[in-house]
């Protein structure tokens, strides 16, 4: 099927019509492992000579992979794809567990995935203390420079400081890195050589203590967001169905705020 589109010259360069024509080249392979020019060229409508310049930018960003004359899709759609679908099973099954984590130690909840050499944070849970954390849903900070980057790298079995310590330990701590003023600690989310996501608190120095008051809570929740994770793909044991951080105190900032 052919589909035609006009293209006028003074809108062609705009970003919302780039964007566009981006799409249609995209959608074009929906269905099939590889497409020639020419079948780009009937599938979108396209300018011949458009739709060679948009395939051969899409093969430099590796959005498009290029055997011979014909085109597929390349491996950072892949990538993406993955880490979309990563993000929303993450983000589902840890929701519970970071407002348990949030009650029990009042400071700012985050969780976090690694991408490439950032961090990208998926969610923020924090009461009024939120606001004083320069972070948000979305965001990005260099890895090296945080606790949930710093735990990742080190579960990841890069060389990194400390990588052999956050190891041995389960978790890792920043005191001032990305975020003057803050402490973090933050804990893996699954076994060492597969985790991708990290979960953390973070607060004001003065009130953050680096022991197992607020360690074991951190952990405890990776723990029970692995378990959600793999709920329904094999049985867990019922001792460790049950969820800990629910039995603890609430924090008393926490109880100021209600």
């Amino acid at each position: 099927m052919t589909i035609t589109q006009e293209i006028r010259p003074t809108e062609a360069n705009t970003p919302s019509n780039i964007l566009d024509r981006l799409t249609l080249v995209l959608d074009a392979f929906d269905g099939r492992e590889s497409l020639g020019l020419t079948d780009i060229v009937n599938r979108t409508g396209l300018p011949r000579s458009s739709a060679h310049r948009m395939l051969d930018r899409l093969v430099r960003l590796r959005w498009l992979q290029r055997q011979g004359r014909n085109y597929s899709l390349g491996i950072r759609l892949v990538e993406l794809g993955s880490l979309a679908v990563h993000q929303d099973r993450v983000h589902a099954a840890s929701g519970e567990h970071l407002h348990h984590l949030y009650r029990a130690t009042g400071m700012v909840v985050h969780l976090a995935i690694l991408d490439g050499e950032d961090v990208v944070y998926l969610d923020k849970i924090g009461g009024r203390l939120a606001a004083q954390v320069p972070t948000r849903v979305g965001g990005r900070l260099p890895a090296a420079r945080t606790a949930l980057g710093r735990a990742l790298l080190a579960y990841q079995n890069r060389d990194e400081p400390g990588g052999e310590l956050i190891r041995e330990l389960g978790y890792a701590v920043e005191r001032s890195g990305a975020l003057a003023g803050f402490g973090c600690i933050a804990a893996p989310i699954g076994e060492v050589g597969e985790a991708t996501t990290a979960v953390s608190i973070c607060g004001p120095l003065t009130r953050m203590s680096f022991d197992s008051r607020m360690t074991t809570p951190v952990q405890l929740t990776a723990a029970a967001i692995v378990r959600s994770l793999n709920a329904g793909r094999f049985v867990t044991p019922t001792l460790q169905r049950r969820n800990v951080l629910r039995s603890l105190p609430t924090a008393p900032s926490v109880l100021a705020e209600g």
